[in-house]
């Protein structure tokens, strides 16, 4: 992944070599992904990541405001990774199937980056405060994973969705970064375990939310009528 910020290609004019530049934004997001296997992520600069990518921090500051917001470009350069390579074989199969397809490919795309992204995990582990904002990538990250998958995530539950699968990931992370093997058996099983588990607990709140569905119409209702009168009595005094 060390890459120069430049590569060289030939010039079928002169015959000679000519530079052509990466684009900065990705050679920035590389540079910290590299970085963050190799160091402990508060032991990270600015200027480190920079020098990495071959620029400078003026170039860095046009295009990113900090680590936190490299790392966002990150995490949406894997989620579009994702949405980009859809299975459309998988478009008839069972919802827990779909979501496990779309999860395995997510892990694909970040093979290449799986020392930083075991970095930034760690990093995650020691900073509960880091752990909050990559819980909030994870979960914009999660909303997209569903919906690849052909699965609803908006409303109370899917907010519940949301949430159980980015603490699910969390949890399949150290499995991932110790599964040595090319196929990712153990990840594969970590991962069916958790989907199973997951829809457990969607099915119980779909339960929950159809049962108190009618609660919550009546109480909508009621308070409906009291605000009434006295709009009424409000209406007809104005009249008066």
């Amino acid at each position: 992944m060390n890459e120069d910020a430049q590569t060289i290609d030939p010039d079928p004019e002169a015959g000679a070599v000519r530079n052509t530049p990466r684009d900065p934004r990705e050679a920035i997001v590389e540079a910290l992904l590299e970085l963050a296997g190799e160091r402990d992520w508060d032991d990270i600069s600015i200027s480190d990541v920079a020098t990495r990518a071959n620029l400078d921090l003026a170039t860095f500051r046009d295009y990113f405001p900090s680590k936190g917001a490299v790392l966002a470009a990150f995490s949406r350069k894997i989620d579009k990774m994702v949405l980009a390579a859809p299975d459309a074989a998988l478009e008839g199969e069972p919802a827990k199937e779909r979501l496990f397809d779309v999860l395995m490919r997510r892990f694909d795309a970040l093979s290449p980056y799986k020392l930083g992204v075991e970095g930034v995990y760690d990093w995650t582990r020691r900073d509960p405060i880091a752990a909050a904002a990559v819980n909030r990538l994870t979960v914009n990250s999660m909303r997209f994973m569903l919906e690849a998958a052909g699965l609803p995530s908006e409303g109370g539950v899917g907010a519940l969705k949301l949430q159980g699968l980015a603490l699910a990931w969390a949890r399949l992370l150290p499995v991932w970064f110790r599964d040595d093997d090319p196929g990712l058996a153990r990840t594969m099983a970590a991962l069916d375990r958790e989907l199973k588990r997951g829809e457990t607990l969607v099915a119980r709140a779909e339960d929950v939310g159809r049962l108190t569905a009618p609660l919550l119409a009546l109480t909508r209702s009621l308070f409906e009528r009291r605000g009434r009168p006295s709009r009424d009595r409000a209406r007809d005094s104005a009249e008066l």
